[in-house]
């Protein structure tokens, strides 16, 4: 088994004002190149957003783009004519393949929107690009693993051109659960979003990062109500793949 841990004041940082960001990997004006990528997990920010400011239109390609809300409201446009709303309790995917243009902006005058944007590097390059969202409620993922991205249509969360699986919890505090891993040459990036956790033995914090690799299952503990994000991606990938 291997392990590598990233706590949560580790992070890149980078505050614009409207801005406030932290990058667990390389990003950037951030550059470390002992944290280039996961296997195929390129990109992990933690980004807070201004009321009523934005990120402009901007493009992307050869990218699996995953957009996880916490607090707040984004507003989403893209160049594909897709113009949403998403808040906490949406999960948002875009494949760029061939190549996307799209804007995000906090939708609210008021407050702060929080959330995670996530980049895997994808399996097949130049796909048309392609747009999910879906929407879960609490009692979905309360003492329990619910699957949120997955390579097939056919189950559960939206489908990313990767052979990737990412779950979410919300633990009550002294709750265990095993995850076991799904593919082959894969490992797991676990990203704790609130509270307390101890992973294959290792405690973790608020927003700390745990990679483990070469292992089957996952043995995760709740030391205090935790809210966890696991993200099982291929190891083959090295940064530029």
């Amino acid at each position: 088994m291997k392990k590598e841990i990233h706590r949560a004041t580790t992070r890149g940082h980078a505050n614009h004002g409207w801005l406030n960001s932290h990058h667990s990997f390389s990003f950037a004006s951030y550059n470390n190149p002992e944290r280039m990528n996961f296997g195929a997990l390129r990109v992990l920010n933690d980004d807070v957003v201004a009321p009523g400011m934005g990120f402009g239109k901007h493009p992307h390609n050869n990218m699996e783009i995953i957009s996880i809300p916490l607090y707040g409201d984004l507003e989403h446009e893209d160049s594909m004519g897709n113009k949403t709303i998403i808040k906490e309790g949406d999960i948002q995917s875009m494949s760029a393949g061939t190549g996307i243009s799209h804007s995000e902006y906090n939708k609210n005058s008021d407050k702060e929107v929080h959330f995670l944007q996530i980049w895997i590097l994808p399996k097949e390059r130049n796909i048309p690009p392609r747009y999910d969202q879906i929407s879960i409620k609490d009692n979905d993922y309360h003492n329990k693993l619910y699957q949120i991205v997955s390579p097939n249509a056919k189950d559960e969360g939206i489908t990313i051109n990767q052979d990737a699986w990412f779950h979410i919890a919300n633990l009550d505090a002294g709750k265990e659960i095993d995850y076991t891993l799904k593919g082959n040459n894969t490992g797991v990036y676990t990203f704790i979003i609130e509270g307390d956790a101890t992973i294959n033995n290792e405690k973790l914090n608020k927003r700390d990062g745990l990679g483990i690799s070469e292992t089957d299952t996952l043995f995760i503990k709740a030391d205090t109500h935790a809210k966890i994000l696991l993200m099982e991606v291929p190891m083959h990938y090295k940064f530029g793949f």
